[in-house]
């Protein structure tokens, strides 16, 4: 989830990887070694919650509270390409105008991105890969809907993404010829687990709203190992729940 933001609010440049942070002042960070997630915490004191936070993310899902909980209904509509390779992720941004509601909620759709593999667990289990879509409501209070990604037939949407996603780090491209819809990333199910959670990438905000899609998507080996040849692997290990509540959609 990096350039995820360059505050709390800005978490936005927002994986959860939302807006871009500063590259000149952030200091590296990455996956592995002296600069992995066990020393997050300590490379700059706006990353302290990596360590000190109580509310982090990825947890493992497991005692989900069933909960007659509202539906979230999509409402994402399609786009332009408009792809980065960040340095931590591919990340697509996306316009105004897509959104998600849950109950009274309204939260606008600002990008998805992936993990290799997912940063969730549900009940010890991991997935091959995760795609993260982070929203934004009116006061800049973030909401992400994880589906996880699970091998088997191929996904025509992201493999146009992988056709033109940049192999090494630098500025976002805007690929006009594409036109892509988040939509097609979803499950036939939006049935869900919900808790809260923070950012999976430094600063690791909390106050995150968490709704992880229980039904996962299909993605072929193909596109599997395109992605990781990339990234091999960019997954924050699961963090403790520390007794917070998980709700699970009926």
């Amino acid at each position: 989830m990096r350039n995820l933001v360059a505050s709390a609010v800005c978490v936005l440049a927002f994986s959860v990887t939302a807006l871009p942070q500063d590259a000149t002042h952030a200091p590296h960070w990455g996956y592995a070694g002296e600069e992995g997630p066990n020393a997050w915490g300590s490379l700059k004191p706006e990353y302290q919650l990596c360590q000190a936070g109580k509310q982090q993310s990825p947890i493992d899902i497991k005692d989900a509270k069933k909960e007659s909980l509202p539906v979230i209904q999509f409402h994402y509509t399609p786009a332009v390409l408009n792809v980065v390779n960040n340095g931590h992720t591919i990340q697509v941004n996306y316009p105004p105008g897509s959104f998600i509601t849950v109950g009274d909620k309204k939260y606008e759709l600002k990008q998805f991105h992936f993990h290799h593999p997912s940063e969730e667990e549900v009940n010890g289990k991991s997935y091959d890969m995760v795609t993260h879509l982070v929203h934004a409501d009116a006061d800049g209070r973030l909401a992400v809907v994880a589906v996880l990604l699970t091998m088997g037939a191929a996904n025509p949407m992201l493999q146009r993404i992988w056709e033109e996603m940049p192999k090494e780090e630098g500025p976002a491209r805007e690929v006009a010829a594409v036109e892509v819809n988040a939509a097609a990333l979803l499950p036939t199910s939006s049935a869900y687990y919900t808790f809260a959670g923070s950012l999976t990438t430094p600063p690791c905000s909390e106050g995150v709203t968490w709704f992880v899609l229980k039904t996962p998507s299909e993605i072929s080996v193909q596109e599997i190992e395109t992605f990781s040849k990339i990234y091999p692997h960019n997954a924050r290990p699961v963090q403790p729940a520390n007794e917070r509540g998980i709700l699970e959609s009926q």
